[in-house]
């Protein structure tokens, strides 16, 4: 009888909920001042505890919306923390303009959204295609191919991708152009932003696919409809209050806890707040993985980079604006422009290999071992002086080193489109015959295949 009650999926739910009650009662009802470790300790877990609540939520909702549509409103939902971080920032920037203090805010907000971006795709996607290829030994997940060679064996993708596959391309190509600009603006917003509501426009018009939930969604869809919808709003409405009274202490506390040991806060914000916002949803991710659905958990993926790479980007300006009291974008500097460039670029990276519906183990450790790079590259400060024909000794630090692994991942994307050009052009025809509501015919141009 214990162990049935342990196994029971509110168990998890509870537990979830738990993780909040800490930081919910010492600080937001007792008013306790705590230290500054213990504040981010204590409000990173709430987020983190939130964060599953929303995914259950969302995921839940599955039974009464189409299944694509429920995956975009998932992938929102998923980084509700890391936008809640992002707007914090965006909003400080448009107290004081033109003060120091705005620059900053400004500067971490850029840092937040590019950090997010590169770890979703550098660690996010490589690590679970390595999860999947391992553990398929006692899956026997489908979805994994076994091929001769080193690092051979793939990950076949469902071909519904070929949706995201189109929006993200078509935001990834205007994210180059967005720093050439003022800031981000007005016209980023509009351009941005109008590529997510029209992808979820063609994610609402997609049949709704039945499929099987696993865990805590499977039983709370078990509910009635009334019940359901209830319970689902009730996720939904507990978890956007946590997040909103933990993220800014969360925040600011990372930032002082950063400068207390001598890191700076840039860094901080970028790396280290992404990686704790962005953990649920690859444990959630693991999980399905785990249980032999990685196509789902793939899904999930790529549909939560279509979402920070364009709402998270576009809305930033709204949220300053808002904070000025007029219109005005979000002033970019020299460092934050090389953020975007590269984010852009490591996002072109990814898309050129999706274009197969499949990602290899060479292409898994490609994508981690350059993001680890970069990393190791922004943190440690180094510095590397290399004769360039034509320009004589160019040293690689800061922004020249963003520019440059911008360049490599331009260059190896490239070189795979070129080669794979066939099937960019089969993606592509496939992408907008399901923009335009062609969901009937189920073949598959040949082309598409590797």
């Amino acid at each position: 009888m214990g162990q049935r009650r342990l196994s029971h999926p509110l168990t998890a739910v509870f537990g979830a909920a738990l993780l909040t009650v800490p930081w919910l009662g010492l600080h937001t009802v007792f008013g306790v001042d705590l230290a500054t470790g213990v504040t981010v300790a204590l409000s990173g877990i709430a987020v983190l505890g939130a964060s599953f609540l929303l995914a259950w939520g969302a995921e839940t909702a599955e039974a009464d919306v189409p299944r694509a549509f429920a995956l975009a409103i998932l992938a929102v939902l998923a980084v509700a923390p890391e936008y809640a971080v992002d707007a914090l920032y965006a909003w400080e920037a448009g107290i004081n303009p033109g003060t120091p203090e705005s620059a900053e805010a400004a500067s971490l907000a850029v840092a937040n959204m590019t950090g997010a971006n590169r770890i979703l795709i550098g660690i996010g996607w490589s690590a679970i295609a390595l999860f999947t290829v391992y553990r398929a030994r006692d899956t026997g997940d489908e979805a994994v191919e076994s091929r001769p060679g080193f690092l051979a064996d793939v990950v076949r993708l469902d071909h519904g991708i070929a949706t995201e596959i189109l929006f993200l391309f078509a935001a990834t190509v205007f994210a180059f152009f967005v720093p050439l600009g003022a800031g981000i603006g007005a016209v980023d917003m509009f351009v941005l932003v109008g590529l997510y509501v029209a992808y979820i426009f063609v994610a609402m018009n997609s049949p709704h696919e039945d499929e099987e939930q696993i865990g805590v969604p499977a039983y709370l869809q078990s509910y009635r409809k009334p019940k359901r919808i209830a319970t689902t709003l009730s996720l939904f409405v507990f978890s956007g209050i946590v997040i909103l009274v933990a993220v800014e202490p969360f925040a600011h506390g990372l930032e002082a806890l950063g400068k207390s040991v001598g890191i700076p806060s840039f860094l901080m914000i970028q790396w280290v707040a992404p990686l704790a916002s962005e953990s649920p949803e690859l444990i959630v991710v693991a999980y399905l993985v785990n249980k032999a659905r990685s196509t789902a958990g793939f899904n999930a993926l790529i549909s939560s980079k279509l979402n920070q790479w364009t709402l998270l980007i576009g809305t930033l300006v709204l949220v300053y604006s808002l904070s000025l009291g007029y219109y005005g974008p979000l002033p970019l500097d020299t460092h934050q422009m090389g953020e975007l460039w590269l984010t852009a670029a490591q996002s072109y990276f990814a898309i050129a290999i999706l274009i197969t519906f499949s990602i290899s183990l060479r292409e898994a450790v490609a994508l981690l071992g350059l993001f680890l790079a970069q990393f190791v590259y922004s943190v440690t400060g180094l510095a590397l002086t290399l004769p360039i024909p034509g320009l004589g000794a160019v040293t690689f630090d800061g922004a020249t080193s963003l520019i440059g692994f911008s360049v490599v991942y331009l260059v190896v994307g490239t070189t795979l489109f070129v080669r794979r050009r066939e099937q960019l052009a089969a993606v592509a025809k496939l992408s907008v015959r399901r923009v335009r509501g062609d969901y009937g015919a189920n073949e598959i141009p040949a082309a598409v295949e590797d």
